[in-house]
């Protein structure tokens, strides 16, 4: 039996295929998190689809734009970061998460602050990118510097000039 994807430690069969698969329906918020990440995982499109929340006047969600991500994304781990009501007795929550993602050949993370609401049934309604700060890892190299491949040149006159 292998693991289910969403990282709660129990067997897929035993996890998020009985909500992929419409046995049965995400009792929490943070259970249809768990199986919309666990539908990407498995190209599940249609399911993601059908749990989101359709409000009038909403555009149709792009089918081939999900199935793209879902399908050409290795997907690497999902780690829920913080969870606000979206209980069996709720009526809304929230969700915020990192999905960690490789996708032509870069990695990266997906943090999101997502809501649900439950009517008759938990369903995603919108969720909010969550900015990251990118920290160099690294001392700024300036104009003037030397650069440092080595070469004893000033960076702008190497690996820093224009091409």
């Amino acid at each position: 039996m292998k693991d289910c994807h969403c990282g709660s430690g129990r067997p897929f069969s035993d996890c998020c295929e009985p909500y992929l698969k419409g046995l049965a329906q995400a009792p929490t918020a943070e259970a249809l998190m768990r199986s919309r990440y666990s539908a990407y995982v498995e190209g599940a499109v249609d399911y993601i689809i059908d749990t989101c929340l359709k409000k009038e006047g909403d555009d149709a969600i792009d089918h081939k734009s999900t199935r793209d991500w879902s399908e050409k994304s290795t997907w690497l781990g999902l780690k829920i970061t913080s969870v606000e009501k979206g209980g069996i007795e709720d009526s809304e929550g929230t969700v915020e998460f990192e999905a960690t993602y490789e996708r032509d050949g870069l990695r990266d993370v997906h943090q999101e602050k997502a809501s649900f609401k439950r009517d008759g049934r938990w369903l995603y309604d919108e969720g909010v990118i969550v900015p990251r700060t990118v920290v160099r890892a690294s001392a700024k190299v300036g104009r003037n510097d030397p650069c440092p491949c080595g070469s004893g040149r000033k960076y702008k006159h190497c690996c820093g000039g224009a091409r």
